[in-house]
């Protein structure tokens, strides 16, 4: 490891829970600060980021379906949650130093300005630090989809997905104490084995592009910039290395 950062761009993806600690619903200010103050942090060493925020701590679309809503209704809803936690962020990263911008999939011009790839890619190479909100902009797609195809839009060297656990277990360590961690994991056996990941969308398109996922906690603080220089933290989720079957 050296002291130079690894990797020149990122793409951070946070669920929307992420944001609400141990809240029920909502956004811990104390949590996004947090997120903020780390960010910036890998920022200042050159390292251009994109991130990818879930609406979950606000509005579940899926989960209003099962209640009997309209799919379609209920993601736009999703869209519309996951644009106030986007800036919610900005506000902290613009409070810790660091210029940034919201772009949504969905117009809302008041308030961020629409997603355009080539405008996206100016911004990073200007050093600003983007938010893409509004998920796809079409319904049926996860924020975990969203983030891959950012990741790929944006020429990401890596795709972080932040999560409450250490990384990728057989199965949920939360819930099963006899879940054995998975330090290395291919993208297929992760879908083969229906591992919680990503949804089956994004793990293939990150296969289809071979985008490495790096599955690791929010919780533990330095997480994010201990990955960014190079050390082994959480789960891999990649091609297998050469000479080697998982």
């Amino acid at each position: 490891m050296t002291d130079q950062p690894s990797y020149r761009r990122i793409l951070l993806k946070l669920s929307g829970e992420a944001l609400m600690g141990s809240q029920s619903f909502g956004i811990d200010n104390a949590i996004v600060n947090g997120v903020a103050a780390e960010v910036a942090e890998i920022h200042g060493l050159g390292v251009g980021v994109g991130i990818v925020i879930g609406g979950g701590n606000i509005f579940r679309g899926l989960a209003a379906t099962g209640r009997g809503m309209d799919r379609v209704t209920g993601d736009h809803m999703g869209m519309l949650a996951t644009i106030i936690n986007s800036l919610a962020l900005q506000d902290a990263l613009e409070k810790a130093g660091v210029v940034t911008r919201v772009m949504s999939a969905i117009e809302v011009r008041a308030v961020a300005e629409p997603f355009i790839r080539r405008r996206a890619m100016r911004h990073l190479e200007k050093g600003r630090v983007v938010i893409f909100a509004g998920g796809t902009g079409n319904p049926y797609f996860t924020t975990d989809s969203a983030a891959a195809l950012r990741a790929m839009e944006m020429k990401a060297d890596l795709l972080l997905k932040a999560t409450r656990v250490d990384g990728v277990y057989t199965a949920d360590p939360e819930k099963d104490p006899t879940a054995r961690f998975l330090p290395e994991v291919t993208y297929l056996s992760a879908l083969e084995k229906g591992l919680k990941v990503m949804d089956a969308t994004a793990i293939s398109l990150c296969m289809d592009n071979s985008m490495p996922i790096v599955v690791f906690n929010l919780r533990t603080p330095g997480n994010i910039k201990r990955i960014v220089m190079g050390e082994t933290i959480g789960s891999w989720v990649r091609e297998p290395v050469q000479g080697t079957h998982r």
